[in-house]
């Protein structure tokens, strides 16, 4: 009697990555690196911004790391690009400069967060799975310099924005305790940070958070802060 093939659970598939990168020899030993990995593997790659914007392969990527410069087009309107897809994958920005402006254009275009080029490979690879969980992978410290350096041009956005009060009444709809984690968020504090502060357990902080970025409609923590900044809830 045969036997029917056994059902794969799709949580236990690698998360697909796609690089892109102008220069073939970054793009080749980022591809070593995380197929090195059995829960990582590399499933597209493009030597543009506007040939990753085209491509099928890289938009049904998981995690995509972009490069910033790029010829064509930057990385800044390929992730515009991408994030305008119904699925799109999330985006980590790789740059060569410390906050580099175009880096955070990257953030406000919607990528999940950004890493130098000569990051440990460890981080980089811890990088793609937090992304994948849904968190933001720019550390807290750098998380608050990033958002002191963005804040002057957010509060000049917000007179402008036509999103603004949609922002404002998703920030409104926040209970007290849910206000209490987007500030100390803003803050850079990790979710352990946060428990401590607040006298609370890290799942039930994880909770907040969740609830947090679901009533706001932010994909990660980073846009959750942004939210709050535009709406004034969190000034630097």
């Amino acid at each position: 009697m045969s036997t029917a093939p056994e059902r794969t659970d799709p949580s236990d598939a690698p998360i697909r990555v796609a690089l892109v990168d102008d220069q073939a020899l970054i793009r080749g030993g980022l591809a070593m690196l995380v197929d090195s990995q059995p829960d990582l593997t590399v499933v597209a790659e493009a030597g543009s911004g506007r040939e990753a914007a085209g491509s099928v392969a890289v938009a049904g990527a998981d995690v995509v790391l972009m490069d910033v410069r790029m010829p064509e087009m930057d990385g800044i309107e390929a992730t515009r690009a991408l994030l305008r897809l119904p699925h799109a994958p999330r985006v980590v920005v790789l740059t060569t400069f410390d906050l580099d402006e175009y880096a955070l254009e990257a953030i406000e275009a919607g990528a999940s967060g950004f890493l130098l080029k000569d990051a440990p490979p460890e981080q980089l690879l811890s990088a793609i799975r937090t992304v994948h969980r849904g968190d933001a992978v720019i550390a807290p410290s750098t998380t608050r310099r990033l958002l002191q350096h963005m804040a002057p041009r957010l509060r000049t956005d917000q007179a402008r924005t036509s999103e603004c009060a949609a922002e404002q009444t998703a920030v409104d709809s926040l209970t007290p305790r849910e206000r209490e984690v987007l500030v100390l968020m803003a803050q850079g504090s990790s979710n352990l940070e946060i428990a401590a502060q607040l006298v609370l357990s890290e799942a039930t902080v994880k909770t907040h958070v969740g609830r947090v970025l679901a009533k706001l409609g932010a994909r990660d923590r980073v846009h959750a802060v942004l939210t709050a900044l535009r709406a004034g809830l969190v000034q630097y």
